[in-house]
C-alpha cells in the first residue's frame, strides 16, 4: 500500500466578530455634537427620545447600500446588489390563464417568466387586519369566491399587484387589492374602507386622526388609510400625500388601460425613494451620502414629498469609506454569520431552512459578577431577544421562525422576556404573530415575508454537501471505498484469462486517505495479497470529502 499525502488544517466554525456597543454609541455621540445648537435644541425641545437617528447611503461601482443606524448601531441594512427583480408592490395588467375550483385561484399571465398566483380570497374586498376601519365610502356590491369564476373567466383582463415575490420554482402570489403607499397614506383604489394603522396605539392621537379623515375627500369607491408616521401630522401633509397618491393612480389607470398585452404598468420607487419615504421621519437626525448623483435624488424626492426636511441632506466627501466611517461594514459582516455573540458571553445560532427558522440561544461563556449569577440566564436571553429581532428586520427573516431560549423555570421571567419581544417588535412594519414562551422554553413566531432573505439572496445552496449541512465521515467514505477496491479486484480477476498482477491507482481526499493509512492498513495489505494486486493511494486536496477515484494501470 503507497500513499502520499497533505492533510488540510481543520478549523472549528468561526463566530461572527464581536463588537462594542459602547464603541460605536461613542462614535454616535461625537457625530450628535457636531450638530448645530438650534438643531439640538429643537431635538430637546420636540423628543423624548433623545436617540442619535442617521441614514447612511453609499453607491459605489453601481451597487447602493442603506443603513439606518440609532446610537451608531444598524437596525435596517438594505442594498439592491441582490434586488434587481424584486418586484413586491409592482403592480401588472394580467389575463387569467387558468381557473383551478381545487385550489379554489387563478393563474395569471403576467409577462414575467412564471405564471403569478391569485387566490380566490385575494380577489374579493376585504379589510386589512394591520388597520382599524373608521368609515366606508359607497360600497360596491358584494361578491364571493363562487362569484370569481364569472367575473373572471379564463381570458379575462384583471389588473393585479404583487404581494409575495417569486420564491425558487413559485410564481409570484398577487392580489387584485391594489394598494399604492404613499408617505402618510395608503390609497386603496377598489376598496372603499378608510381606517388607521393599527401601530398608532394613543387613542388621544387616534381620535384627532379620525377627524382628519373626514376631512379628506377621497374618490367614491376608493379608500385610504393612515400609516403609522401620520401620527401627530397636520391635515396640510396629508393633503398634499393624497394628492400625489390621486395623480399618481390616475397615471397607472391611463397606462393599464393603453397596455394590449400583460406586462408591468407601475413598480415601487427604487432603493433611494423608498428609503426617503419610509425612513426618513422627522425624528432621523441626518441623511448622509457620498455620492453626488444619490444626493440629487434624495433632494429631489424630499421637494415633492416633505420639503422641510431638506436640511437633514449631508454629501460626505472624506477619503475614508462612508460605510466604514460609519462603523457600518463590520456591523453588515457580523450580521451574515450563523453564530452571533452576546455582550454577556452567550451567543445565538440562527438556522435558515427550508419551512422555517431556527434559533437556539446559549450560554457558552459569560463575564457576569458572580452576585449577579442568578440572573444570567434571563439577562442573556434579554439580550437574545434584542439581537432576533434585530436580525429579522436586517435579514428580512419571514414565516415561521422557532426560537429555543435557555430554560428559566420563574414564570415572571419568562414573562418578561416575552414582553420583551413584543415591545421590541412593535414597531415592525411586517405583520407578526407571538405565542407565549412554552413550558419547554420554546417561542414561535410568525412573521409576514413578501420576498426571499437577504441571507437566500447573499448566498446559494452548497454545492458540496447540496444543502444537507452535513457530509459523510472520512471513516463512512474509507469503509465504502474498501468495498468498491473490493468489488473491482473480484471483478478484475473474474474478466482475467490469467492470474497477472492488478495495479489500481486510487485518488481520494487526504482525510480518508489517514483512516486508510491509520486503522485499515492491516484489511488493504490482505487484499493485495489475497487478489495479487498492487494498490497506490494519492491524496488530492480538491477531491470532495465523498468522493474517490479508482483507476487500473494496464
Amino acid at each position: 500500500m503507497k500513499n502520499s499525502n497533505s492533510s488540510p488544517r481543520q478549523d472549528s466554525e468561526p463566530c461572527g466578530e464581536k463588537i462594542d456597543e459602547r464603541e460605536l454609541k461613542d462614535g454616535s455621540k461625537d457625530r450628535a455634537k457636531d450638530q448645530s445648537l438650534l438643531q439640538r435644541i429643537i431635538k430637546g425641545l420636540t423628543r423624548n427620545d433623545r436617540k442619535f437617528r442617521e441614514i447612511v447611503i453609499s453607491r459605489q461601482l453601481g451597487i447602493t447600500r442603506v443603513a439606518v443606524l440609532i446610537d451608531g448601531i444598524m437596525e435596517n441594512f438594505e442594498t439592491d446588489a441582490y434586488r434587481g427583480a424584486d418586484l413586491v408592490g409592482a403592480i401588472f395588467k394580467g389575463r387569467i390563464q387558468k381557473l383551478e375550483d381545487g385550489l379554489k385561484a387563478a393563474f395569471v399571465i403576467t409577462g414575467q417568466e412564471k405564471n403569478a398566483f391569485l387566490h380566490y380570497w385575494d380577489m374579493l374586498p376585504a379589510a386589512n387586519d394591520s388597520f382599524e376601519v373608521v368609515t366606508k365610502n359607497p360600497a360596491k356590491s358584494k361578491i364571493t369566491p363562487d362569484d370569481i369564476p364569472r367575473m373572471y373567466p379564463v381570458g379575462a383582463e384583471v389588473l393585479v399587484q404583487v404581494s409575495k415575490a417569486q420564491m425558487g420554482t413559485k410564481g409570484a402570489r398577487v392580489t387584485t387589492n391594489i394598494t399604492v403607499t404613499g408617505r402618510y397614506l395608503i390609497l386603496t383604489p377598489f376598496n372603499e374602507q378608510c381606517g388607521i394603522s393599527r401601530k398608532i396605539e394613543d387613542e388621544k392621537e387616534r381620535e384627532r386622526l379620525k377627524g382628519i379623515l373626514e376631512k379628506l375627500t377621497v374618490p367614491n369607491g376608493m379608500g385610504i388609510v393612515i400609516r403609522s408616521s401620520g401620527a401627530e401630522k397636520k391635515l396640510k401633509f396629508f393633503i398634499r400625500d393624497l394628492s400625489i397618491l390621486l395623480s399618481r393612480w390616475k397615471a397607472i389607470s391611463k397606462k393599464a388601460s393603453e397596455m394590449e398585452d400583460p406586462g408591468l404598468v407601475y413598480r415601487e420607487p427604487g432603493l433611494i425613494g423608498r428609503s426617503v419615504r419610509d425612513f426618513l421621519t422627522d425624528d432621523v437626525d441626518r441623511i448622509v451620502t457620498d455620492s453626488p448623483q444619490v444626493f440629487d435624488e434624495i433632494v429631489s424626492e424630499i421637494n415633492e414629498i416633505a420639503p422641510q426636511l431638506r436640511g437633514k441632506v449631508e454629501l460626505y466627501k472624506d477619503e475614508m469609506p462612508v460605510l466604514e466611517h460609519f462603523n457600518v461594514e463590520k456591523q453588515v459582516q457580523r450580521t451574515f454569520s450563523r453564530r452571533l455573540p452576546l455582550p454577556s458571553g452567550g451567543e445565538i445560532v440562527l438556522e435558515e431552512t427550508e419551512a422555517l427558522i431556527a434559533i437556539d440561544v446559549n450560554t457558552s461563556s459569560h463575564k457576569v459578577a458572580r452576585d449577579e449569577g442568578k440572573n444570567l440566564l434571563l439577562q442573556v436571553n434579554l439580550e437574545a431577544a434584542r439581537e432576533i429581532v434585530r436580525q429579522m428586520r436586517l435579514r428580512n427573516l419571514g414565516g415561521l421562525i422557532i426560537i429555543d431560549f435557555i430554560d428559566m423555570k420563574n414564570k415572571a421571567d419568562q414573562k418578561q422576556v416575552f414582553d420583551a419581544v413584543q415591545e421590541l417588535m412593535s414597531h415592525d412594519s411586517a405583520r407578526f404573530q407571538i405565542l407565549p414562551i412554552s413550558p419547554m422554553g420554546i417561542m414561535q413566531i410568525t412573521r409576514q415575508r413578501h420576498s426571499q432573505s437577504m441571507g437566500r439572496e447573499m448566498r446559494i445552496c452548497c454545492p458540496y454537501c447540496s444543502g444537507r449541512g452535513t457530509v459523510q465521515s472520512p471513516q463512512t467514505t474509507a469503509m465504502v471505498l474498501q468495498l468498491e477496491i473490493l468489488r473491482t479486484l473480484g471483478q478484475l480477476r473474474k474478466d482475467s484469462s490469467n492470474k497477472r498482477t492488478h495495479t489500481l491507482k486510487i485518488f481520494l481526499h487526504p482525510q480518508v486517505l489517514d483512516v486508510l493509512r491509520q486503522q485499515e492498513r492491516q484489511i488493504l495489505e490482505n487484499l493485495e495479497d489475497t487478489y495479487g494486486a498492487r494498490l497506490f493511494f494519492q491524496a488530492d486536496e480538491t477531491m470532495h470529502l465523498e468522493n474517490y477515484k479508482i483507476l487500473q494501470e494496464i
